[in-house]
C-alpha cells in the first residue's frame, strides 16, 4: 500500500536546539479480510500529540526541577507556547497528581497560596499543598504534592477529603487575615 502517513514529533533537544522526528506510519492490509491497519507508534507518543514521551519527560523536569519558564521549554522543543503548556499539564497531573499512592506516608501538610506571576491586570495566584512530614521528622525537606491555580478556598475541604486524619493547623498570618485582627 503507498498510504504512508509521516508524523512530525518533537523529542528531546539535541544540543539545546529543537529537533523534529519524523515518523513514516505505514499501512499494512490482511490478505484475508481485506482489514487495514496502521504501524504502532505508541511507545514513541501517545496518539495525535506532538511530542515524543522522551520530549515530554524532558518538558516535565525543565518546568518542574529546572524552573524552565513554559516559553523556553516550548522553545527548546521547537513547539508553539500552547502545545508545550497543555502537554506539561497533562502528564504533571498524570504523574503527580492523579497518582494513587501520592499521599501515603503524609501527616503533615501545608496548603498557602502562592503569586505564580505578576501581570498588569494583577497577580495570578495559584494555591499549593505541601507535605511537611519530613521536616518534622527531620528526615528533609518538603515536597509538593499537588497545586491549583487561582485562589482556592475550598482546601480544608479537600484536605478532609482526601487525608480524614490530618490536624488542622492554622498560621498565625491566616487567622489575622480571616478574623481582621489589626497586629
Amino acid at each position: 500500500m503507498r498510504d504512508t502517513v509521516t508524523r512530525h514529533l518533537a523529542p528531546v533537544p539535541f544540543g539545546h536546539r529543537p529537533t523534529k522526528l519524523l515518523l513514516r506510519v505505514r499501512p499494512y492490509q490482511c490478505s484475508g479480510c481485506g482489514r487495514i491497519w496502521r504501524e504502532d507508534t505508541t511507545r514513541a507518543a501517545e496518539p495525535r500529540a506532538k511530542l515524543s514521551r522522551g520530549g515530554l519527560r524532558w518538558a516535565l523536569e525543565a518546568v518542574v526541577v529546572d524552573h524552565l519558564a513554559v516559553s523556553r521549554v516550548a522553545a527548546g522543543l521547537g513547539v508553539s507556547w500552547h502545545t508545550a503548556n497543555s502537554a506539561v499539564l497533562a502528564e504533571g497531573k498524570r504523574l503527580l497528581i492523579d497518582a494513587p499512592g501520592r499521599f501515603d506516608g503524609v501527616a503533615v501538610i501545608g496548603i498557602d497560596e502562592h503569586v505564580w506571576r505578576h501581570t498588569r491586570r494583577g497577580d495570578k495566584y495559584v494555591t499549593v499543598v505541601i507535605d511537611l512530614t519530613p521536616v518534622g521528622e527531620e528526615a528533609g525537606s518538603s515536597r509538593l504534592r499537588g497545586c491549583r491555580d487561582g485562589r482556592f478556598t475550598g482546601f480544608k475541604t479537600a484536605a478532609t477529603e482526601e487525608l480524614p486524619d490530618a490536624v488542622t493547623v492554622t498560621d498565625p498570618f491566616r487567622l489575622i487575615a480571616i478574623e481582621g485582627v489589626a497586629g
